[in-house]
């Protein structure tokens, strides 16, 4: 029993040092400025998941300052409040049983997208390697949705969003959501960073290439090609 306590305590550290180190590295692409964003990691066999805290600056923030929360948001282990947005990592988690980590940020050209209430279209192989098909966009909360948890219904719009199209949420690991911004995830930590990175950089080559030209999606043989070689 006191093994498997240990086993358990240095299970949680290594999944705050990442998501401590993951939240620096959001930092240092440019993607989240103040206390914005947030980075999450869950270890699916005891349920329990460690998330950046809430309303804590990157420069002063250390690992453990890392709250732990389990699957229905009791916090289990931390001195601050979790993440604004935990119960839409909650959500995901639920419902999306691959994904391992999570990340959300306020990157601008993703951004630019999510207000404007569009899908960022796959138009070439940087697209295409990561995300097979467009990165789509939720429709807008209802009123009766903006006037309960708005982070749960957050969640529960994008797990819509994914069923309603017959996505698959490793497939296209990353969303928008109208008039917020990104999340991205995937099945660890280091994943859901690269994709947060890459979605990025799509979404800014994405709108630059439609002002050159407003060129059509690519095919799904093309998607294909490049997603899977």
């Amino acid at each position: 029993m006191r093994v498997n306590q240990q086993a358990k305590e240095k299970m949680l550290e290594n999944l705050k040092q990442q998501v401590y180190k993951a939240s620096l590295k959001l930092v240092e692409q440019g993607l989240v400025i103040y206390t914005w964003g947030n980075v999450s990691a869950i270890d699916r066999e005891s349920g329990l998941v460690v998330i950046k805290p809430s309303g804590i600056s990157y420069e002063e923030m250390v690992p453990a300052d890392m709250v732990v929360v389990d699957l229905s948001g009791n916090i289990i282990s931390g001195d601050l409040k979790p993440s604004s947005d935990t119960n839409t990592h909650l959500i995901l988690y639920q419902n999306f049983p691959l994904i391992g980590s999570i990340m959300h940020s306020h990157s601008e050209y993703a951004s630019c997208w999510a207000q404007a209430g569009l899908g960022i279209p796959p138009l070439g192989i940087t697209h295409a390697n990561f995300f097979n098909g467009e990165i789509p966009c939720t429709k807008p909360l209802s009123a009766k949705q903006m006037e309960g948890d708005i982070e749960t219904e957050t969640g529960k719009i994008i797990v819509e969003t994914f069923r309603s199209a017959k996505l698959d949420p490793m497939r296209i690991p990353g969303v928008l959501v109208y008039g917020h911004g990104p999340f991205c995830w995937g099945k660890e930590v280091r994943d859901a960073f690269d994709h947060t990175v890459v979605l990025e950089k799509v979404a800014r080559m994405a709108y630059r290439t439609r002002q050159l030209n407003p060129v059509k999606a690519v095919e799904k043989k093309f998607l294909d090609r490049y997603f899977f070689d």
